[in-house]
């Protein structure tokens, strides 16, 4: 910029020559430079302010622009910023077949200490061991007063436990939150479920992970968290699984058992729907697992899948369905069963009394070891393997539980002829009961093997054929016959049709051998047997009554009239109408003349 000098000396002497005052000159050019600085000055300041109108105008923009794409997004819980790994919380839902809740989760609080923070640190030791009673207050002043910076007190608490500890008012005393699993219906289906407890852990959450059952065989899945909004659907009926249970519970103790199991599936889609094994525990405080004793000692031993014993006459019904479907005896045909057959230092013989010839249904319906055993001879080793192998009861049941995959069949290496005789009547080879459910089930559907099952199916597989139907069709009809005729009368119920066939068994000793007064006692049945549905298979350890001035160990006496109550109580859950047969009015024949 030019400046233009105050009294420029042309001007000055011009004014002089003309006699003007040369002060005027200067005072223009002041108020001239003056006007000048004022339009520069105005000029910058209205630049700043459009520039700083800009800005504020962008700013306020972008915010309003943030909090509508916040208004309409989801709501999200702010994570706060900590050193500890994140691990998963979340767990899906395991229901039953109706979509009733078996398993949950709830919310619930954790407790730990940060000794360094604690003001009182004797006083907190003191009130917590008067909360928590299992809490020992020298162990805990002896904590709170050490080197350490951190202490895990309990996994969940209460939310009375979690208040009480919050008026102690420490500092140090601090809550981390926790999803803990639920189980509503407390040791309903507790072996099916298993249970589940504490993984990682941290401050934030922890990670639930299945320690049994369908918990663990399923752990992936229910802790996908994609998944976490899809229960678990299983086929079991909550409303049956539970009033077996009672009627099971209540036999167990009339019956004097050291134990008892039952399975009930149905035959046409292989579905479990009642699976029970006692004594049960509670799955919301599963018990530690035994480190000493016999296995089956502890409540959480599953006898229904994880044990396999010697179940006795039950296997008489595929021994009679193997020489109907071979051809080698027909249910009419007469069998010698004169004994006892001597075959070597062993002795096969029959509780009581039949005769010295029966025919193939009457060897069933009474039960005889001898008949038995003769047509397994004529059936021969290769021949009745290979149908036992069929029926599935040489492998472990395929249940969805990892305790069904570790219950393999007590098979006889050396399997002899007299191991094909002893076993057609049930001893000498020891499977679960779930082996012996689906073999029934195959005889109720007319023939197919079904892989049996805890989840839901929606319709019914086609299965692996193992005999005719009219084989199977008439050993349904020579199972009836053992309840209206022969060593399971005490299995009738009215209106349902039971089929079944008892099996006593010796206990096999842990060091071999057997026991003289120990049994497994089990009926296995069909109902309704002119249209069968269901299949229950029910078995007492070591069940014991006294009838008639002694004590009666055989089935017949023991299993089956508990399996009765069971399908009494059962059979209407299941939506089955009784079939009865109207009462005749009159007896009044009407003629014409």
């Amino acid at each position: 910029m030019t400046r233009t000098p105050l009294r420029p000396l042309a001007r000055i002497l011009d004014a002089r020559a003309r006699g003007e005052n040369p002060d005027v000159i200067e005072r223009e050019n002041i108020r001239m430079r003056h006007e000048v600085m004022r339009d520069q000055a105005r000029a910058r300041a209205q630049t700043r302010l459009s520039v700083l109108g800009i800005a504020f105008f962008c700013a306020f923009s972008v915010i309003g622009l943030r909090m509508g794409v916040m208004a309409a997004s989801d709501a999200a819980e702010p994570r706060a910023a900590s050193a500890t790994p994140v691990v998963a919380a979340t767990r899906a839902d395991i229901t039953d077949r109706e979509g009733r809740l078996l398993a949950t989760n709830m919310e619930t609080s954790a407790l730990y200490a940060h000794p360094h923070q604690m003001i009182q640190p004797e006083r907190a030791a003191r009130e917590l061991a008067r909360i928590f009673p299992e809490m020992d207050e020298e162990t805990l002043k002896r904590r709170f007063t050490g080197n350490g910076k951190f202490y895990w007190l309990r996994r969940t608490l209460s939310p009375e436990q979690r208040q009480l500890v919050h008026d102690i008012g420490e500092p140090g005393l601090l809550f981390a939150r926790r999803e803990m699993r639920l189980y509503p219906n407390g040791p309903v289906a507790a072996h099916l479920l298993g249970g589940a407890g504490f993984d990682r852990e941290g401050t934030q959450s922890a990670e639930i992970r299945g320690v049994g059952g369908l918990e663990h065989e399923f752990d992936q899945q229910l802790s996908d968290p994609s998944r976490a909004d899809v229960p678990l659907q299983l086929s079991v009926d909550l409303t049956v699984q539970a009033a077996l249970e009672q009627v099971l519970s209540g036999g167990m103790k009339l019956m004097k058992a050291k134990g008892a199991a039952a399975v009930l599936m149905d035959v046409d889609t292989g579905e479990v729907l009642a699976l029970v094994s006692l004594p049960d525990f509670d799955p919301n405080d599963r018990p530690h697992a035994p480190t000493s004793g016999h296995p089956d000692d502890s409540p959480l031993f599953n006898r229904a899948v994880q044990g396999v014993y010697e179940l006795g006459s039950v296997f008489k019904a595929f021994t009679i369905a193997e020489v109907l479907e071979e051809g080698i005896a027909k249910p009419d045909t007469m069998i010698d069963i004169r004994g006892p057959i001597q075959w070597g230092r062993f002795r096969i013989r029959d509780d009581h009394y039949l005769g010295k010839e029966a025919d193939v249904r009457k060897i069933l319906v009474e039960s005889s070891n001898i008949g038995t055993a003769r047509l397994a001879q004529q059936i021969g080793i290769e021949r009745h393997q290979a149908f036992l192998r069929r029926l599935g009861m040489m492998e472990s049941s395929p249940l969805e539980l990892p305790e069904a995959g570790a219950a393999r069949p007590d098979v006889q290496s050396n399997w002899s002829e007299l191991t094909t005789m002893t076993v057609s009547y049930g001893h000498g080879m020891s499977v679960s009961l779930m082996n012996v459910a689906a073999a029934y089930a195959a005889i109720g559907n007319g023939g197919r093997l079904l892989k049996p099952t805890l989840l839901k199916r929606h319709g019914a597989p086609e299965g692996s054929r193992v005999m005719s139907e009219t084989t199977a069709r008439e050993v349904q009809q020579m199972l009836r016959e053992v309840v209206t005729e022969g060593t399971a009368s005490f299995g009738e119920v009215e209106g349902y049709e039971v089929a079944g066939k008892t099996g006593t068994a010796n206990k096999v000793k842990p060091t071999g051998g057997y026991y003289e007064d120990r049994t497994i006692s089990t009926f296995a049945s069909i109902f309704p047997a002119s249209d069968p549905k269901y299949t229950l298979v029910l078995m007492l350890d070591e069940a014991e009554t006294y009838i008639y001035g002694e004590d009666r160990r055989t089935a017949g006496w023991t299993a089956v009239p508990v399996a009765a109550e069971a399908i009494r109580r059962i059979g209407p859950l299941l939506g089955l109408r009784p079939l009865i047969e109207p009462d005749r009015t009159a007896d009044i024949t009407l003629t014409s003349n």
